[in-house]
């Protein structure tokens, strides 16, 4: 009797459990991307290594669950990331594209990490809590500038309730940088000595939302605190004195398969613009390969030329030619910096068809020179592979 009554329970469960989990599997996808990469960085003065070198392959496994059925519908994503050294030394370490040992610099053969959210769905709002990697404007994790992203531990909401609006808010109190696996406290970028890198905090609180007005026009507006560190005037200023109000602008006009952009930034304040150590800032020299132009009191200026190569006959290509150019630096720790200066060469192909399909290829060359660090010649190289398992 017990026998048939727990077979008679097993088959209510499995009633049960597969409709409110159909959705939970045929609403899911995983996608594995093979990323193969090359950095290398000259220095034309100063001290320390004449060079930063590695070659190195990984893999970024993404595994989304869709959500289980009724008015809160549950689900669960990973992702996992594993990298091998292909060429580097104690010589030339320090790229970012892998782990190395603080004190005898040597690249470690090997690495990998693991992260897992679950997330629950009502209405048209979405919480996740575990690892994630938000790109928002004031924290910015950025996937393409070396082997892995960083990644973030927290919560994270996301609601569109309201047609056009989309609030964001959420709390992180861990990263895990780009070729690191651990998780750490965070810090202030601290470049060019702008802020002192002990201060660390375990909270980085935001909160946002962005409005569409129509299809052409969209506001936004953020507010975020790294508890501790910034805003301005708030915390214990750990990392030093925060004072900051960045003004910047882009603007593009497109003819054709050419786009002309100019871009000007100003920063106001006794401070550099603040972000949190190992992500990219959100400003108009996002993507600008050498530096960030975030200097205290810096004015920099920006040209940029994209063509898009598909209207004279090779659909994939493209290129970039960038200039960037900051002046009025004011650096606490070097009363002599004052300017800043960058050049930027970027082409780009994605196969359009045939068994390599999806095959991005990019090839990036940087010059930077400046009056308060050391200059440098960068070129990268690295292919991108995507690959939908379900």
């Amino acid at each position: 009797m017990k026998r048939i009554d727990r077979r008679l329970v097993g088959v209510l469960a499995v009633g049960v459990c597969l409709p409110a989990t159909a959705d939970l599997l045929s609403d899911s996808s995983a996608t594995l991307l093979s990323r193969n990469y090359y950095f290398d960085r000259d220095y034309a003065n100063g001290t320390g290594p004449s060079e930063a070198r590695e070659w190195a392959q990984g893999f970024i496994l993404r595994m989304n669950s869709g959500y289980t059925q009724g008015p809160f519908g549950f689900g669960l994503d990973v992702l996992a990331m594993g990298g091998i050294k292909l060429d580097s030394s104690a010589g030339r370490s320090g790229t970012g594209l892998l782990p190395f040992d603080a004190v005898t610099r040597e690249p470690a053969d090997e690495y990998s990490k693991l992260g897992v959210a679950a997330k629950v769905r009502y209405s048209s709002t979405d919480l996740q809590v575990g690892t994630f990697q938000p790109l928002l404007p004031v924290i910015l994790a950025i996937t393409t500038t070396r082997l892995f992203p960083p990644t973030f531990r927290g919560g994270y909401l996301r609601s569109q309730e309201i047609p056009g609006l989309t609030l964001h808010a959420g709390n992180v109190d861990r990263i895990i940088l780009r070729n690191s696996t651990d998780e750490e406290r965070m810090g202030v970028s601290s470049l060019n000595g702008r802020f002192n890198p002990s201060g660390l905090s375990d909270s980085f609180s935001f909160a946002g939302a962005d409005y569409a007005f129509n299809d052409h026009l969209t506001g936004t507006y953020y507010y975020a605190e790294l508890d501790d560190l910034y805003p301005r005037g708030d915390g214990a200023s750990k990392a030093g004195t925060v004072d900051n109000r960045t003004l910047s602008t882009m603007f593009t006009y497109k003819w054709r398969a050419h786009s002309f952009g100019l871009g000007y930034m100003q920063l106001n304040g006794s401070s550099a613009m603040p972000y949190i150590a190992g992500t990219d800032v959100n400003v108009n020299s996002e993507g600008a390969q050498a530096a960030d132009f975030v200097n205290p009191k810096e004015r920099s200026t920006q040209l940029r030329y994209d063509v898009d190569f598909t209207s004279y006959g090779v659909p994939g290509l493209g290129a970039t030619l960038r200039y960037l150019r900051g002046r009025d630096i004011t650096l606490a720790n070097n009363p002599a910096a004052s300017k800043e200066n960058e050049r930027d060469v970027e082409l780009n192909y994605l196969v359009q068809s045939g068994t390599f399909k999806g095959l991005n290829v990019r090839l990036r060359q940087a010059t930077y020179n400046n009056d308060f660090s050391r200059d440098f010649t960068e070129t990268r190289f690295y292919l991108d592979y995507p690959l939908k398992l379900w």
